[in-house]
């Protein structure tokens, strides 16, 4: 028995990297998985074919598991992703988004192009499917079946620490995390559940961020644990995947054996006046609460 067994699951980004290991170790659980993936390089250019060897590997391993190239930034094409996963297994229980693409450049030299890019694939990838996602549970749930889905965002901690030279990559996170909590509030009460992970692993967008390509290798002591290793992730993801996990709306830093809850943006010290502030008052006051 499997942690997921009979459950249908989209995983997004699913050729290479952390996707691929989120979708192998789902049918390894027992979810029948799509996997989808545009194929292409890390910029989002060209076109190959990842998903087919991921399915293929999870046929020979005894699982069940189609592949689908659908851009999920793309409205139809989000729409089709949905129902390729309805029409092959008759259901669908999770959602795992997971796409992106990177095209760093500090603020300064990033090209209107380098923006938008980067936030369709991240920001509008995980919007299109979800929606579709979402508006397929709701007509579940008026029919009066009780769900138990789930969806599981990719942030990072570039969007909501920061990372200079990834001003549109971290806008882009940093969205799918409100998008995140914001999801799980609507969703509920169809019940959907909604969490985002962060993670910490080596992917070929890890490897090419500057300062991390020699940090993220695996250790050259064969014996010790491969904190970096992609696959670590994934145990995580299919907890919040599956029928019985209690939370929603919340956000997970993941590295190695390291699993670490994400404060939302909160309000701490502040400043009243029984009037209107002055430039000068603020001067005097506002340094004291902003160190």
């Amino acid at each position: 028995m499997g942690a997921l067994d009979g459950r249908v699951a989209i995983v997004t980004g699913a050729g290479r990297g952390i996707g691929r290991e989120h979708a192998l170790f789902f049918a390894a659980e027992g979810a029948k998985v799509v996997v989808n993936d545009l194929g292409g390089a890390m910029d989002g250019s060209g076109a190959d074919a990842p998903a087919d060897e991921v399915v293929e590997e999870i046929r020979s391993s005894g699982g069940e598991a189609i592949a689908n190239g659908e851009n999920v930034a793309d409205w139809e094409g989000g729409r089709r992703l949905i129902e390729a996963a309805i029409g092959a297994y008759g259901d669908l229980h999770i959602l795992v988004n997971n796409a992106g693409i990177l095209r760093d450049r500090v603020l300064v030299n990033m090209t209107e192009d380098e923006w938008d890019s980067v936030i369709k694939v991240h920001l509008k990838g995980h919007f299109v499917p979800t929606r579709h996602a979402a508006a397929w549970w709701r007509e579940q749930a008026k029919q009066g079946r009780e769900l138990s889905a789930s969806v599981i965002n990719t942030s990072s901690t570039s969007g909501l620490l920061g990372n200079p030279g990834q001003a549109n990559y971290g806008a882009a996170k940093a969205g799918i995390a409100a998008f995140t909590v914001i999801c799980a509030q609507e969703l509920s009460r169809y019940g959907v559940r909604v969490n985002a992970i962060a993670p910490a692993a080596r992917t070929r967008m890890t490897e090419s961020t500057p300062g991390l390509s020699e940090i993220v290798g695996p250790p050259k002591d064969e014996e010790a644990f491969d904190v970096w290793d992609p696959a670590n992730v994934s145990p995580l993801v299919a907890y919040l995947a599956t029928e019985s996990c209690p939370l929603t709306g919340k956000v997970f830093f993941i590295q190695g054996g390291r699993v670490r809850l994400f404060q939302p943006w909160t309000m701490t010290d502040g400043l009243e006046s029984s009037g209107r502030w002055t430039v000068e008052d603020l001067a005097r006051e506002l340094p004291g609460i902003s160190v």
